[in-house]
């Protein structure tokens, strides 16, 4: 049986070819009509246009960039799985660039990924997502980017992010409504503008419970399991340990769970 084109759509719909590229693509402009009768003729002709052919038809790639530099496997695995499945839905690929904030040829690389891959857009994850370079870069390209959780310039390009100091002192505010005033705290990677917003809101949260601060009760984590064993292991080592431990993402939670277990400490009795 011959595959069915683009122009059998066409000639089946009644309409034009650039109409049923519209619809394909999923753009704006095109009446509930004209729409109804391209799908109805793509689903009569069980027709599944190339990628090849949508590139050429559209002069565009259909492709998603997803630039990180992230310490968390975790934090990354589910970024992919969100973003991706978007890209799915939406009949695009998503292309993962991992990449080296401290490189001295981080911008270069982007600029290849683009120039190779003919991106439609950028979605940067944090830290990458406040590098002023890379940012330049774009915008000279005038490639669409938005942004995971920037720490800075919120209104610079599209974002999605929410209140890191809110949150942290909402997380914080809980264990003191529990009873605990001896509350540790696992920072984040210092890379990441949300590491000390969620320390901002630990602090806050103490100050109007009237808890002073002691910075004995404060660990520097890496946004990773290890970093999250270690915090446990040196708090709870402490003459006075904390009674409740805030670990600022999940990796470094399971790494402070995993201590207390092996410590003997039970978690929620004692921990």
């Amino acid at each position: 049986m011959t595959r069915a084109t683009i122009k059998d759509v066409s000639r089946v719909a009644g309409v034009s070819i650039k109409t049923v590229s519209r619809v394909l693509n999923k753009e704006r402009y095109v009446s509930d009509d004209m729409r109804q009768k391209v799908e109805e003729a793509v689903a009569r002709l069980n027709y599944h246009p190339s990628q090849a052919a949508r590139t050429l038809a559209g002069k565009r790639s259909f492709q998603i960039g997803l630039i990180h530099d992230n310490p968390s496997p975790y934090y990354i695995f589910n970024m992919q799985a969100g973003v991706g499945q978007r890209c799915r839905e939406a009949d695009f690929r998503m292309i993962v660039q991992p990449c080296d904030i401290n490189s001295p040829g981080l911008v270069d690389d982007i600029g290849a990924l683009i120039d190779q891959a003919q991106l439609d857009g950028i979605i940067m994850t944090p830290p990458v997502t406040d590098v002023g370079t890379a940012l330049a870069e774009l915008f000279r390209r005038k490639i669409p980017v938005v942004r995971v959780q920037p720490g800075t310039d919120l209104t610079a390009t599209s974002a999605v992010y929410i209140d890191n100091v809110q949150a942290a002192d909402d997380m914080t505010a809980y264990l003191i409504s529990l009873g605990h005033r001896r509350i540790g705290f696992v920072t984040g990677h210092g890379n990441y503008f949300a590491s000390g917003q969620r320390l901002t809101g630990y602090r806050q949260a103490l100050q109007r419970a009237g808890i002073g601060f002691d910075a004995a009760l404060v660990f520097p984590g890496q946004f990773d399991f290890q970093s999250g064993t270690a915090a446990a292991e040196a708090l709870l080592a402490l003459d006075q340990p904390p009674t409740a431990i805030f670990a600022s993402s999940d990796d470094m939670a399971a790494g402070v769970l995993a201590a207390a277990h092996r410590l003997g400490v039970a978690v929620p009795d004692q921990l």
